[in-house]
């Protein structure tokens, strides 16, 4: 039985083709509606009241109110976007790009 469904997806992918793409060779496909890039921060916006903060699972996000800044560790941030839907102000956004490669560690400070 199983060598007859195995039989099927090889004549299926003879058919129709690979399912993967020659990236490198051929065009890369845009980036799709709904794609998770990276967070970027409108600091005049922003409230310093620290939600985003309680939100973050991976505690990538630092809030101090009396110095108002608002720093983010881009190795730590697993951009689950838990941060953009919880902001009452709606400074932070989720941008559909990703950010350009870093090589060193260190983290994004926004200040006033």
């Amino acid at each position: 039985m199983s060598l007859f469904l195995m039989a099927k997806t090889v004549f299926k992918t003879l058919l129709k083709g690979p399912s993967t793409r020659k990236y490198p060779f051929g065009p890369r496909r845009s980036d799709y509606k709904n794609t998770r890039g990276s967070i970027e921060q409108d600091i005049a916006k922003c409230i310093f009241c620290g939600l985003c903060q309680r939100k973050c699972p991976a505690q990538a996000i630092i809030v101090n109110r009396e110095k108002k800044t608002w720093t983010i560790d881009r190795f730590r941030c697993v951009t689950c976007g838990n941060c953009v839907e919880v902001c009452p102000v709606k400074c932070l956004r989720m941008e559909n790009q990703y950010s350009a490669p870093r090589i060193s560690k260190g983290k994004d400070i926004y200040k006033v």
